[in-house]
This record gives structure tokens, sequence and C-alpha cells, in this order.
């Protein structure tokens, strides 16, 4: 065996989940036998046997990957509840191992997993999408780099319809179910986790927005994620500026961008320029944009 398939081999049986017993499982992915593979691969020592010491690795790499997918999505844990999600979340790591040197990148196939898997978030599958979304674009928004803020003053140094753009961490999200108030009742009762008092308060109030959300119907809701000050924000826009916002990330001119935004509609031409102007300040105070696509030639 040469140090590749040692390596294969290895990885396969530490990704095999555990069994019921949180020990490691009698057979990999593949059907092999767990202790004849254990047997070629690491050697036994005069207190344990292969299978045992191979136990010690795949138990620290199932344990350290459940709790970090569960602190990165606790708004999916409240939404499906807490035996789908332990279920949830052993079928998709299974199938989705760890191949990155960074464990933040562990649900970055999750949503098309679950699109691909319904029957794990049922009845809530709509639902669970949107806090998916959601969670993922909080982890994408809270790394994401961050290019020289381009204030205000600066727009008009740029031309007269330059192309503006979005900062890496800004995130865009059409969603259906209001998951960004949710999610944040969910995280206020796990931080209040120490306050017996509050934390009973609060995990009420989390419970029953929860069951208020599952029964409501799907309306369009439109969500910024950024970031501000090192800290992750969600920020609710209208339609019209999500749009917009949507035109200028995919490299539209200012004028392109507010006439997809706003076609049609039934507000006169001074309204929405007094709107756009409103709504450039504050993106721009927020620190939203990072400047023209291209250098402006003279």
């Amino acid at each position: 065996m040469n140090l590749l398939e040692l390596q294969r081999k290895f990885t396969e049986a530490l990704t095999t989940p555990l069994n019921s017993d949180e020990g490691i499982g009698e057979r990999t992915l593949r059907g092999e036998s767990m202790q004849q593979v254990a047997e070629e691969i690491v050697k036994p020592n005069d207190r344990l046997s292969s299978v045992e010491r191979l136990e010690i690795y795949s138990r620290s790499y199932w344990f350290r990957i459940l709790s970090s997918f569960n602190e990165d999505f606790v708004g999916l844990r409240a939404v499906v509840g807490d035996k789908k999600f332990d279920v949830l979340a052993e079928a998709y790591l299974a199938e989705n191992p760890s191949r990155s040197f960074t464990l933040r990148n562990l649900g970055s196939r999750l949503e098309s997993w679950l699109r691909a898997n319904p029957l794990y978030t049922h009845p809530h599958e709509a639902l669970a999408l949107d806090m998916v979304r959601l969670e993922w674009a909080d982890t994408e928004c809270f790394d994401a780099a961050e290019e020289p803020i381009l204030a205000m003053e600066d727009l008009a140094g740029l031309g007269e319809d330059p192309k503006l753009r979005l900062q890496p961490h800004v995130q865009l999200l059409d969603l259906n179910y209001p998951v960004d108030t949710l999610l944040l009742q969910i995280r206020e009762a796990d931080d209040q986790e120490s306050d017996e008092a509050s934390n009973t308060f609060a995990e009420q109030r989390s419970r029953s927005r929860l069951k208020s959300v599952r029964k409501s119907k799907p309306k369009p809701r439109f969500v910024v994620v950024h970031r501000f000050d090192q800290l992750v924000y969600f920020k609710r826009v209208t339609a019209e500026a999500f749009r917009l916002l949507t035109a200028l990330r995919n490299g539209k001119n200012i004028s392109e961008a507010i006439d997809l935004a706003f076609s049609p509609s039934t507000r006169s031409e001074i309204t929405i320029m007094e709107l756009v102007q409103r709504w450039f300040r504050e993106w721009a105070e927020w620190g939203w944009f990072s400047g023209p696509s291209k250098p402006l030639v003279s």
C-alpha cells in the first residue's frame, strides 16, 4: 500500500459516521469491514487494538465537525427541530466531508444539498432554505474582504454615469420568510443561556416567533447582509432598492440600474431621484461602495 492509498483509506474510515453509541462504525461508506481496514492502516499497541486507536481519531473528527456545524446553523436547527437536525447534519457531512483547512466552509454546499434532499427539512422546506441562505450569507459576510470605501462625496468625481462596485462583504438575499428577525431572536436566546430567568423568557419568545413564522404565508422580503465596524448586520430594503443593488452588482451603470429598479413605476421622476439619492447617502455611510469597476478615462 502506497502513501496515497493509505491516506484515502484513513480518510474514508475517519469520515464514516459514528454508530448509535457514538463509536466507530462497523463498516465504511463503501461497505468494507472497519476491523479489516483498521488492521491494514493502524498498528495496535499494548493497550489498544487497531480499531480502538482508529476510533479515537474518528470520534474526534465527528465531534468537532458536528459541533462547528451546529454553531453555524442554529437557525436551521430551530426550524427543523433538534432530532431532525442531528440526522440532517450527519447525513450532509457524510456526503460532504470537510475538504478545507478551515471549518467555516462546512456549510458551503448545504443549500444545494437540501434542495436535492428536501425530506430532511419536511414540512418546512422553503423556510429552512431561507434560513440556510441567511446563515451562510452571514458566514460569507463576516469573512469577506473589504476594499477601500467610497464615500458619498467621492461619487461626484466618478463621472456622469459610472459603474459602482459593492463591497465583497455585501450579500443580497431575496427571501420568502422573516428569517432575519427570527435568527436574531434565536441567537438572543442562546446568548442569554447563563442567565436562567432571561434565557427562559428569550426562549419562550423565540419559540413563539418560530411557530408564527412556520404558519405564515410566503411573502417576498429583501435583505442585505453587510458588515460595519467588524459586526454583521441584516438590513431590509424595498424591492426597488434590491433591484438597484443587484443591477450595480451585475455591472450596470447607475442610470441603467435605476431604470431596472423602477421599471415599471408610478412614481414621478423627481420622487425617484430623491429616493435614490437618500439610498445612496445611507449606503455610502454604511460603507457598501468600493468605487468604480474600471478606472475612468479623462
